[in-house]
């Protein structure tokens, strides 16, 4: 594992327990080169504020962490 996908996971686990509080969860796909795919699940995948949720919840945190990532997108 290398350390970009050590810090995805990181944040990924960071933002996990309010997705699951409001009924859904996260995957992580796949990282290639600066784009993270992730999969919004259980309400998330639904939900009409999943784009909001996903730029400045999700992104922002992976950037956080991983600031060589240029996006993230969500993979329905």
């Amino acid at each position: 594992m290398t350390d970009t996908q050590k810090n995805v996971e990181k944040a990924l686990e960071e933002i996990r327990p309010f997705l699951v509080s409001d009924g859904g969860n996260i995957k992580l796909l796949s990282i290639e080169e600066k784009t993270v795919k992730v999969q919004l699940e259980g309400a998330c995948s639904g939900c009409s504020v999943n784009q909001m949720t996903l730029k400045n919840g999700v992104e922002a945190t992976i950037k956080k962490y991983a600031p060589e990532i240029e996006e993230v997108i969500n993979v329905a």
